[in-house]
């Protein structure tokens, strides 16, 4: 493997959270690794719903975003935060973000496939020591 798959696969790990028993990673993680806003990832997943069942996608419930927040000292609404819910992708769901968003970042990451989101998902090793566990 390059040393620039290597980097590639350190930063796409550390952003996938184990969260309801299956590796997913945020939104706005996502949109990062793509090179696009999180609204225009959003929108663009809006768009295509019918690409992304329930087992691609899901978007946090109020508790475990509470918990995600207070994880990791998130600011309240009103002072710059986040005022909706993040959507939360499975491998799945990120791949096909990918196909359809138009940025050359989505299509080489589309090519790339993570070895942290194919370690098994009861592994507690592969939960990512900087983002840790949202319940």
């Amino acid at each position: 493997m390059s040393k620039a798959a290597i980097a590639l696969a350190k930063r796409v790990d550390s952003r996938i959270l184990f969260l309801r028993e299956q590796k997913i990673i945020l939104d706005s993680d996502l949109a990062e690794l793509y090179g696009v806003e999180v609204r225009h990832l959003n929108q663009q997943v809006k768009r295509n719903s019918k690409r992304f069942p329930a087992e691609f996608l899901f978007q946090l419930s109020k508790k475990e975003m509470t918990a995600w927040r207070s994880q990791f000292v998130i600011s309240d609404n009103g002072r710059g935060g986040r005022r909706y819910r993040p959507y939360a992708f499975t491998e799945h769901g990120a791949i096909m973000a990918a196909t359809v968003l138009n940025s050359e970042r989505a299509v080489e990451m589309s090519i790339f496939r993570d070895p942290g989101f194919r370690a098994a998902a009861g592994n507690p090793d592969c939960q990512s020591a900087d983002r840790g566990q949202a319940n």
